[in-house]
């Protein structure tokens, strides 16, 4: 089958999207497809316009544009991306959205344009934007021809399935090569202070602001160890927009020895990293599904998270992590931190509970197979291809 995926943002771009779109290119190359990928990201070099072959084999043809000061997106979207279909002929196109997402809707009208059967997958959660996003999907004439729609996780497919006012909407999560992360042993959580890590974009959604600020209440509550050094600590890997924001107040509350900031490292760094973590912590309350905990979790960490995001779909409550009470169960922004906070304490107070988690999340690799994902991609494309009546 010969597959074009159309992304706003894919590398050098680094994130959730990126990573996957990327992942889920070279495999299908591995599974006897033909797949090229359309994006509005500019290639390392700045290369703007440019078709090249990456060594997995998937044909990256880059449709950035001069005039958006870097942002993935291009004012002549639509008719570029008609081009490309008119001139690749694709099979099917697969169209990957977020929050806002302009090149994906173009990908969208042009493949109604051109006729080519459409599959869509959102991988964000669409609070705020559902009145908005169903507005534009339904103007180039969605409903001639339906489009195959899915989401990264039932969370955020609930969501999806509001907008469109559809009950068919199918789940397409994330994939990672589990036995990339899989850790040599667990690290040892008898002594020392409870190594929390996030790994993320550090970016207003993504709430790495106030995870500081929920760590820095765990770390009043629960005061110095007997040689005066935090029980508590808290390891931020990445950058983005906010970092300075962040650094700034790490400074202010005092928290040198309780945060460390350590910018954006590989995914083998990451690896190696987590071996001398104890949890891993996801704070953003819109996570569709969450790649990062999902990396984590293979790697061998438990993870704390709010149960009405995405990462709740392969963690298990007292079994490989703690999740806790959010917005689902009516709670604030504050009272949903709280809950964060609650489970720090109890994880560095309770040493029971954390290596217990932590043995079952070392025992356990995550169900995140890509044979698995490639098995769901191919339903959601025979669903574009052969729509019901």
């Amino acid at each position: 089958m010969r597959v074009l995926h159309v992304s706003d943002c894919f590398p050098p771009r680094t994130g959730g999207i990126e990573t996957q779109v990327h992942d889920l290119a070279g495999r299908q190359v591995q599974a006897g497809h033909q797949v090229h990928v359309a994006t509005a990201t500019a290639g390392a070099d700045g290369t703007r316009r440019a078709t090249r072959v990456l060594d997995s084999g998937v044909r990256v043809h880059r449709m950035a544009s001069a005039v958006t000061f870097g942002l993935p997106v291009n004012p002549r979207g639509p008719w570029l991306l008609r081009e490309a279909m008119t001139r690749l002929r694709p099979d099917v196109v697969h169209v990957h959205a977020g929050v806002v997402s302009p090149f994906a809707v173009d990908g969208m009208v042009a493949a109604r344009l051109t006729g080519v059967p459409l599959a869509v997958t959102w991988h964000s959660m669409l609070d705020g934007v559902v009145g908005l996003y169903g507005a534009v999907l339904r103007v180039p004439g969605m409903s001639h021809r339906p489009a195959a729609v899915s989401a990264v996780s039932r969370v955020a497919g609930e969501r999806v399935a509001r907008m469109l006012g559809r009950d068919d909407v199918l789940v397409l999560p994330n994939g990672l090569a589990v036995a990339d992360w899989r850790p040599s042993a667990p690290p040892d959580v008898s002594s020392g202070p409870l190594r929390l890590v996030a790994t993320q974009r550090l970016a207003p959604r993504k709430r790495v602001a106030p995870l500081v600020e929920l760590v820095a209440a765990a770390h009043r509550r629960l005061g110095a160890d007997p040689s005066g050094a935090p029980r508590v600590h808290l390891t931020v890997i990445g950058a983005g927009p906010e970092e300075a924001r962040v650094r700034t107040l790490v400074k202010r509350l005092g928290l040198g020895e309780v945060v460390s900031l350590v910018g954006r490292l590989e995914r083998a760094e990451l690896a190696r990293r987590y071996a001398d973590e104890h949890v891993f912590i996801a704070p953003a309350r819109l996570e569709a599904f969450g790649i990062a905990a999902l990396e984590a979790r293979a790697a061998g960490l438990p993870v704390v998270a709010g149960r009405g995001t995405g990462v709740s779909e392969y963690i298990t409550d007292g079994v490989d992590g703690l999740l806790t009470p959010d917005r689902g169960d009516g709670l604030d922004d504050a009272a949903a931190d709280g809950a964060l906070t609650d489970a720090i304490v109890r994880l560095a107070e309770d040493q029971d509970l954390h290596r217990r988690l932590r043995q079952h999340a070392h025992r356990t690799p995550p169900a995140a197979d890509w044979a698995d994902v490639l098995a769901a991609c191919d339903r959601l494309y025979e669903r574009a291809l052969h729509p019901a009546q």
